[in-house]
């Protein structure tokens, strides 16, 4: 099946979520997309920064942050916000990369190569939603692929196999970021996760989470020890989720059981999972800040560039 027009009307697909947006605030971004907030634009990194309480974690450029992670090509975390992309390099403050965009949706395919997805800031020339995007020059520039003017996915993931993203009406994927197939699941999708070769899929939800093996054909429901949230695949194996609560769990076994590791001690904004050559690390963004674990989730600690 392939995707059916939803129209260009934003969906408020966190209303369907009603018991995890009530716990995450962010995710309510953009739901008031009809009331603009003009000022919240017009604020400086700095500006958002001092509202933060000083030293409870590391740096965040803007109060609302959507997804974290590193671009393989030098390292740097990515903080994908309301204000647009964010890059933290070492030794310097938040650093704006490329045009002011809500991105909703953020998920890095490689070097320097990302896909987003959300709404247009102020002098950017793109239409509202704006669909899903690409770069390939680290978020510089963005060029759109499909279903610009029709969805605001608020979930991406990427894959060796391709894209798969939720714009509150369906959850569907893509090879090549231009033709979309709908997929099926027994859940109403909060966040999406999958391995590097897509062929594991992992949905959170507020109905618990679903799980499949052949890249989204069936779904299986699987028992979790709490409510998981967001959830990201360090390996193909290895998987990290954060419950409303901050909970954090771990999965060897790419999602089939999990166990409670530690805990962010407030509720997750945004969560990303990677090897690196140190071993396994977590970043996660709180109220307090941007946190980071080197032990497998067993403790967290405030990142410093």
């Amino acid at each position: 099946m392939t995707w059916r027009g939803s129209g260009g009307k934003r969906p408020r697909w966190a209303g369907a979520l009603a018991a995890l947006a009530a716990v995450v605030l962010v995710a309510g971004c953009g739901a008031d997309r009809d009331e603009p907030d003009a000022d919240h634009h017009s604020r400086t990194a700095a500006q958002d920064g001092a509202d933060r309480a000083d030293g409870a974690g590391g740096p965040l450029p803007s109060r609302h942050v959507h997804a974290v992670a590193r671009n393989p090509v030098d390292g740097h975390v990515l903080l994908a916000t309301h204000d647009g992309l964010f890059r933290l390099a070492p030794g310097s403050s938040p650093t704006r990369v490329g045009p002011v965009i809500d991105l909703m949706g953020f998920t890095v395919i490689g070097p320097d190569h990302f896909y987003a997805s959300g709404h247009p800031g102020p002098g950017t020339d793109l239409p509202d939603p704006v669909g899903l995007i690409e770069t390939t020059d680290g978020g510089r520039t963005w060029t759109p692929l499909s279903r610009q003017g029709q969805s605001d996915f608020h979930t991406l993931t990427a894959s060796t196999a391709g894209v798969i993203g939720y714009d509150g009406k369906q959850l569907a994927m893509s090879a090549d970021g231009r033709t979309w197939q709908v997929l099926t699941p027994p859940v109403t999708p909060f966040a999406v996760a999958a391995s590097p070769d897509g062929r594991t899929k992992l949905i959170t939800s507020e109905q618990g989470l679903a799980r499949s093996t052949d890249r989204g054909r069936t779904w299986a429901r699987i028992d979790t020890p709490a409510l998981l949230q967001l959830v990201d695949f360090t390996d193909a194996t290895a998987v990290v989720a954060a419950a409303p609560d901050g909970s954090i769990l771990t999965s060897g076994d790419a999602g089939a059981t999990w166990r409670r590791v530690g805990g962010i001690g407030g509720a997750p904004h945004a969560l990303g999972a990677q090897r690196t050559s140190a071993g396994s690390e977590i970043l996660a963004v709180t109220d307090a800040g941007l946190l980071r674990s080197t032990d497998d989730g067993a403790t967290f600690a405030p990142y410093r560039p």
